[in-house]
Formats: structure tokens, sequence, C-alpha cells
């Protein structure tokens, strides 16, 4: 099977050839771990755990590395400390179990590796070394600064010149820097933050010489694919590559670069100001289940704009309900549909695989929809609980209805299938009618009382 990826850094779709097979390896960026993830944050969670699943079922579960990192050294975190009086150590462990459960939730898988910062301080300080030593960096008043001018190539990854980023960024202007868009790799810390001795004196790294370390560690210098949200394009991950090639030669660092686009509520940008600024934990406590969260998320393309409405997470409960019941008792079958894998293959298209599953509710597919569905995350038996089946036999109003509907079809009078749908649906049924047949699943405002007048 070809899988095809959009890589951001040739802005073209390519087929993707990792560079090898037997092992393939993808690097996302983490959470810096200071406060529950909002609901933004989980859209890369989803979009690159389907991924993953998709790698590990064309590659094999053991030929696939899936590292994603965690922050647990930055500003953020210290001022949470210094306002509540507690550890960094304390506030990074249960940030990042809050983390883990939230993510959990929404059906993500755990990444193969979780690298946290600190636990590689050691290799960032190497690589800073590494880049001043080949004059890509250099060290100032306890800094030190990656020197932009210094790699050619700086801008390509989003597309800008130096000089457009001075004008339209809110840089530093530090006497310490050669030219304004230099960045932090390593900073001085006073007595009270974190920090650790290195050759510019005590102090702690600069975000983005993080990841750079990091996936060097993991991976080398060169593995096949860095993903993120848009967000991070730049400066982030344009950095990242800047430092990374400068020290590693121009070949190295990911091959194929992916980021997913930013999430709207109710088709307004996520604000606390406007109230409209969601945690997952938030959603969940509300009682949205995971399962319906993540499949409102597949449900749109990652390189979209997604807008998280209560009337999709309405329509896509309800469909999840449905294929809940058919697939009860049900076993997946042996492959998912190739249909719903070729839309996965053709850039994680995940509406084209959850329209490839409708087709398949159609044809009366039920195990190929089990498989397939298990793929992208849903249908898990572990993920059910919110929508176990109203315990109530709807049997006796399915042949109701079919006989209704066989006379309404000799007749062409449809007005009692029309009063038994109406009667059926305000007691909160939902009815489907196809050639084979009628099936009726109870849903979760069902009451069986309004069904009275039908017997």
């Amino acid at each position: 099977m070809t899988i095809k990826l959009y890589n951001t850094k040739t802005r073209t779709k390519e087929v993707f050839t990792p560079i090898d097979p037997s092992n393939v390896r993808m690097y996302v960026c983490g959470p810096t771990v200071y406060d529950r993830a909002h609901i933004g944050n989980a859209r890369p969670v989803v979009v690159f755990d389907t991924l993953f699943r998709l790698l590990r079922h064309t590659y094999g579960a053991d030929h696939v590395t899936y590292a994603r990192n965690f922050t647990d050294v930055d500003d953020k975190i210290n001022n949470k400390a210094a306002e509540t009086g507690r550890s960094i150590r304390d506030i990074t462990d249960e940030t990042i179990q809050w983390y883990l459960d939230d993510m959990g939730a929404l059906g993500a898988l755990e990444p193969s590796v979780a690298p946290r910062a600190t636990e590689y301080i050691a290799e960032m300080i190497t690589m800073i070394e590494e880049l001043i030593a080949k004059g890509h960096a250099y060290a100032a008043e306890g800094h030190a600064l990656f020197d932009v001018n210094s790699y050619e190539k700086y801008g390509a990854l989003s597309g800008r010149s130096v000089d457009d980023m001075i004008a339209g960024a809110r840089v530093e202007v530090a006497p310490y820097k050669q030219n304004p868009m230099d960045f932090v790799l390593w900073k001085p810390s006073s007595e009270d933050q974190p920090g650790w001795d290195s050759p510019w004196g005590y102090g702690r790294p600069g975000w983005h010489i993080e990841c750079s370390a990091m996936a060097r560690a993991l991976f080398g210098d060169r593995f096949d694919i860095h993903g993120g949200g848009l967000d991070l394009q730049f400066p982030h991950h344009e950095n990242e590559i800047a430092q990374s090639c400068a020290c590693c030669g121009d070949d190295s660092f990911a091959n194929v670069w992916m980021h997913n686009e930013m999430l709207q509520v109710e088709g307004k940008k996520m604000s606390k100001s406007l109230g409209n600024f969601f945690s997952v934990r938030e959603l969940l406590d509300q009682g949205y289940a995971g399962e319906v969260i993540r499949f409102v998320y597949l449900s749109t393309h990652y390189s979209k704009p997604m807008d998280w409405t209560d009337k999709k997470a309405k329509e896509a409960e309800a469909t999840l309900r449905k294929w809940r019941v058919l697939t009860d008792g049900i076993e997946p079958s042996a492959n998912a549909a190739s249909t719903v894998v070729n839309a996965l293959a053709d850039d994680l298209n995940t509406a084209g695989a959850i329209a490839a599953m409708h087709d398949l509710v159609k044809r009366g597919e039920i195990g190929g929809l089990k498989a397939s569905a298990n793929l992208l995350g849903l249908l898990a038996d572990d993920m059910g609980g919110w929508a176990k089946a109203v315990d109530f036999d709807l049997s006796a109003f399915e042949s109701l209805v079919f006989s209704a509907r066989t006379t309404a079809m000799e007749t062409k009078d449809f007005s009692e299938v029309d009063r038994l749908k109406s009667t059926l649906i305000a007691a909160g049924v939902d009815v489907q009618m196809s050639k084979e047949g009628v099936t009726l699943i109870a849903g979760p405002n069902f009451d069986a009382s309004k069904l009275e007048a039908l017997l």
C-alpha cells in the first residue's frame, strides 16, 4: 500500500518512503506541562495518533516508533510554582498524568516513548557546543544564541525571509543579540529558578533546542516524520530545522513535516474572554464521551480548520450509538476495509474514511465496519461504556413498521408509516429503514411510555 502525505517543507503531497521500513520514526511536539490540555491541544494528539495507527497497520507495530515529548522546564511552570508554593516536579508530574488520562479518554494510544526535556539537558548542552564550534551560535552575557544569518535556508519551512520576520514578529531586542531574530539556545537562571551548570554559566535551555536534542538522541540525525500544530510552524519548527541542520548537515532531521490546522468553537476563535475556552477534562465532565470528541475531530481533514460545535457532537454521538448497536457481539473482520485504509493512506483523509464506513453500513458489512473503526480508534470495547444499549426489546415495533411499510409500498399510502415513525422518534428511537428491513435503536433519551399508543 502507498501512503501519501502533505509535506509542509516541500509544499506538495508526496509518496511516503521511510528511511528504513523496519524502523519508521515519528516525532511530535508535545505539551508544556503546567495546566490541563485544552481542546485545541487535543487535535494534534488525535491527528498523529491516527497516523501512528496507520503506520503500524502498514509497517507492523514493532517497526514504528512514535515519540512525543513533555516540556517540563519553562517559565510558565516556574511562575505556577511561585504562585502556588508547590515544587516544579510536583506540578509537572501531576500535569503529565492529567494529560495522559485526558488523551487516553479520547482513545489515543500512548506514544512509544515520551521524553521529558529535563532528562536531556546534557544532550542539549552538547548540541549547543557543536553549534558554537561550527560558527552557527555564539555566547553572550550568560546566554547562547543561534545566529540565523549563519544558516542560508532559514525561513524555508514557513516561507518567510529574515527581513519579513523582523518586520512582522515580536522579537526580543537585547543588547547581547547580533541580530534581532537570533534565538536563545541557553539562558541564565537566578538562584530561585531551575538550572544546570553549563559552559555559559548556571542556566536552563531555550525552548527550541529541546526537541532538536531529544529527537537526535532518540532517532539519530535523520528520521521520517515531524508533526505538530500549525501554530508551531514558526518560530518553533523553523528554529528546530535551522539548529539541527546547521549542527548535523542539510539532509538531517525530518524528511516529512506535517502540521494540523487550528480549532474553533461554534465558529469563533477559542478564547477565555469569549467564554468558549474548554479543557478536554471540562468537556468530559460535561458529559461528552471521549469517543464522541474523537469522532468530531476525525470528521474534518487535519489540514482544514476544525469547528467544535454541540450540533456536531450530537451527530457524532448518534452515529456512534448506531454503530455500536450494529456491531454488538460482532467480531471484527481480519482486516479494515480497503476503502477506509485507502482514504487514510491519502494524506490521512479521516473524513473520507468515515464516509467509507457509512457505506459499509449500507452494504451490511458490519465486521468490516468494526475493524475499520478500530483502526481509527473508534468502537473499542473499553470506550463504549457511555453507549450501553437500552435494555428494551424493540423487535415487535420493528415488525410493526416493516408490515406497515410493506402495505404502503402496495397502496402508495405512507401515512401509517409516517405516524409510526413520528411516534418512535418522539420516544427517542432512531429509525433506520432499508431494503433489507427495519432497525430500531433506543437512544439516550428513550422513553418506553411513549410507545404504549402503538400497541
